[in-house]
């Protein structure tokens, strides 16, 4: 072993306290050490940072570190502030800085003290800081998070182009080293470039985390179900939850705690006060769960996070490979739930329209990746890797299985024909199509870039219309992860046939499809997660029953059965199988008081049922609001009391009308009454409300469409739904 390697491990020992080195920590210290330019990609965990601290305390002179991230270079500082008796050794230069710190920075530079000085972009094109740099012993420039450079990186920086600029302007020879944590071969070729580090010293980890388990579930209107279930049966370990919205934050929160878990929200819009308070709070492990915005989680470095929950999905996989690898540092598990629905693609692309055209196209090409990615049934853990340009070997790679599509696997089919068809129509259309014009081929659709290509005039346009587009897609994503096709690098998107793919068109062999997932949005993720039968149907048999309970009680009360309890009450019922009271005023569109005027029977016929059939219960968690619903709910009944218009309360609380109608409908439809008669009079005179009275009093069902078709244009929607809630609010409560 040479002098130089015992004096890194030496090194190493002395101010950080570790014997050995990370992966490939050591040969990029070294190449750092030689003076050679230095690209670096890392996974999150991997050390990145010891990359450049390191040489940075070993060389001569300062070591320039460019970041993004404030709070980020904070805490790098404390922690190197930490390993040595001068307080000078590192620094932060940013606008946060009075004129007395300022000048303590540049005294501290120019006596030799400080070998680290962390400086944000912005402050390093100012003209005084760039003279005052030129003057000293700079060691070399590092760039941190440099996926900030490319334009197809997930974090783009317009200010990060200009580096180049101004480090030749610092010293015409300064040795560059960039650091990121992903970036796809596209934004490594776009970084290189860009910093013109053409010959540098590449090292590249592996992005595999092999302890990280993957898993997507369809979105519904449950979810806050499931991710309570899902905490729940995790109790006792952290966990981060990212939503897009900070209202959704808050409101996640609120859900959780209602519900006993310890959670606190974190996102931009709190004061700093508060921020730093949550994080500690997480990091001190006085809460479980944080509930946060993406700006969560830049330098959390808490090694036991053990589930990572997107309850929206990112816009990137690179900003889902980030948030992800939050999970399990320490080596120990990390489950990453994400929960999909096109819904939320449809919403960030919305986002998007107003940004310029460019902008937008990366945007979308980043967006259908995540599409690709939650909808494959092929394993996830491939996919990531093959994004970042990697490739995942099933004998020797690790944490093979650790992923919800190769656990539960899909259905899969010869496709070897088609396979073949996708191939040619690449070949032949000269390779000039990203993957929708493909698909759009294929399945003989055609758009403005195809007919000014001639393509849909050739005899091949539509050779796959026997099978739906979302097939070709998924093909083409398997095909592509296969290696018979690429996505060109200079034109992004672009898809290119690989020498193999050349070869499998001659010699054509076996290739098995896996059919993607189909996310329905009306599937019952909480029911299909929880084991239940998967749709969490209604039983039938039971509804029945309840139904001719319902006309017994009617009749014998002098009131319609709808009045009693309406059929989408009657069918909650009948999934939730309530035994008591109390179980029975958790059922949708039954408040407590409704419970307590009609329960007794329905109760008692659902629990002979239960036993009689051998009825497991599910251990439905009963998710209980936040009461911010409840405060709106007093404030309406205390204000109808009051007897104020109801445009009035309705515009107080910044309802449009047809919204806060529906708000009354909930109160009295759950059994508490409203008294609305001041209204009512001003609208309708005695004999029209007469009319209703009996109309309703008789009607099978108090469904408002019914109601306008008999009185056929006598009545509009709005006056028949404020009467059925005043007929409701007087015969049912």
């Amino acid at each position: 072993m040479s002098s130089e390697e015992i004096d890194l491990h030496a090194s190493l020992k002395k101010y950080f306290g570790f014997s050995q080195f990370k992966g490939l920590q050591e040969d990029v210290i070294k190449s750092i050490i030689e003076g050679k330019h230095t690209f670096v990609i890392m996974p999150t965990g991997g050390g990145k940072s010891l990359c450049y601290q390191l040489p940075a305390l070993i060389k001569e002179g300062t070591a320039i570190v460019v970041s993004p991230l404030i709070a980020l270079m904070k805490n790098q500082v404390d922690a190197l502030r930490g390993i040595s008796k001068e307080n000078g050794i590192a620094h932060v230069l940013n606008s946060s800085l009075n004129k007395g710190e300022i000048k303590q920075v540049k005294e501290d530079i120019a006596n030799g003290i400080t070998k680290l000085l962390y400086v944000a972009p912005e402050s390093l094109t100012k003209e005084e800081n760039v003279e005052f740099l030129r003057s000293q012993k700079i060691s070399f420039v590092a760039i941190d998070e440099a996926h900030c450079i490319s334009e197809w990186g997930h974090d783009f920086r317009p200010e990060y182009r200009n580096l180049r600029q101004i480090i030749k302007r610092i010293g015409d020879d300064i040795p560059i080293i960039a650091v990121t944590a992903t970036a796809t071969p596209k934004v490594q070729e776009d970084i290189m470039k860009n910093l013109g580090m053409s010959g540098a010293n590449a090292f590249k980890a592996s992005f595999n985390r092999p302890n990280l388990y993957y898993e997507i579930r369809p979105k519904t209107k449950n979810v806050d179900a499931d991710i309570i279930r899902f905490v729940k049966q995790n109790q006792g370990k952290s966990g981060i939850i990212y939503c897009l919205s900070r209202k959704r934050v808050e409101e996640l929160a609120q859900v959780l705690q209602v519900n006993g878990i310890s959670a606190v929200p974190y996102h931009a819009g709190l004061d700093a006060k508060s921020r730093v308070k949550h994080q500690d709070m997480f990091l001190m492990e006085d809460v479980d769960v944080v509930v946060a915005t993406i700006a969560f989680g830049m330098g959390i470095d808490k090694p036991d996070v053990r589930f990572v929950i997107h309850h929206d999905i990112p816009k990137s996989i690179e900003s889902y490979y980030q948030e992800t690898g939050r999970a399990g540092r320490d080596g120990g598990e990390g489950h990453c739930l994400a929960y999909y629905s096109y819904k939320d693609i449809e919403k960030l692309e919305k986002f998007m329209s107003g940004k310029p055209v460019a902008e937008q196209e990366i945007g979308h090409a980043l967006l259908q990746e995540v599409v690709a990615y939650a909808e494959t049934s092929m394993s996830r853990r491939k996919f990531i890797l093959h994004y970042f340009g990697e490739e995942f070997d099933n004998e020797t790679g690790e944490g093979g299985d650790l992923d919800d599509n190769v656990r539960n696997p899909k259905k899969k089919h010869e496709a070897q024909d088609d396979v073949v068809k996708l191939l040619e129509v690449v070949d032949k259309t000269g390779a000039i199509y990203k993957g929708k014009e493909l698909v759009f081929t294929l399945v003989g659709k055609s758009n403005a870039i195809i007919s000014s290509h001639k393509t849909d005039a050739d005899s091949y346009f539509g050779c796959g219309k026997d099978k739906e587009s979302s097939y070709w897609k998924a093909l083409l994503r398997q095909v592509l992860v296969a290696g018979y096709l690429r996505k060109d690098i200079e034109t992004y998107g672009v898809i290119k046939l690989t020498p193999k793919g050349k070869d499998f068109i001659k010699n054509p062999e076996s290739f098995m499809m896996t059919e993607d997932h189909a996310y329905d949005e009306s599937a019952d993720s909480v029911a299909v997660a929880s084991g239940a039968k998967a749709g969490g149907g209604t039983d039938p048999k039971l509804v029945a029953m309840l139904k001719d309970l319902r006309k017994k009680v009617g009749k014998r009360k002098g009131v319609p059965p709808y009045i009693v309890f309406q059929d989408p009450s009657l069918e909650d019922m009948a999934i939730k199988y309530p035994t008591s009271i109390a179980e029975m005023a958790n059922v949708f569109g039954v408040g407590e008081g409704k419970a307590k005027k009609y329960g007794r029977e329905f109760v008692e016929l659902i629990a002979a049922y239960v036993e009689e059939h051998d009825i497991l219960k599910p251990d439905d968690l009963v998710v209980k609001s936040t009461g911010s619903n409840s405060g709106l709910k007093l404030y309406i009944i205390q204000n109808v009391d009051r007897k104020l218009p109801l445009d009035d309360i309705a515009s107080a609380k910044g309802l449009e009308m047809p919204e806060f109608v529906k708000e009354m409908e909930a109160i009295v439809y759950s059994g508490t009454k409203l008294n609305i008669n001041y209204w009512i009079e001003d609208i309708l005179d005695e004999d029209q409300q007469e009319e209703l009275h009996e109309y309703f009093l008789e009607a099978e069902t108090d469904k408002i469409e019914a109601a306008l078709d008999e009185f056929d244009g006598d009545y509009d929607e709005d006056e028949l739904r404020l009467y059925r809630i005043k007929f409701i609010s007087e015969v049912a409560n």
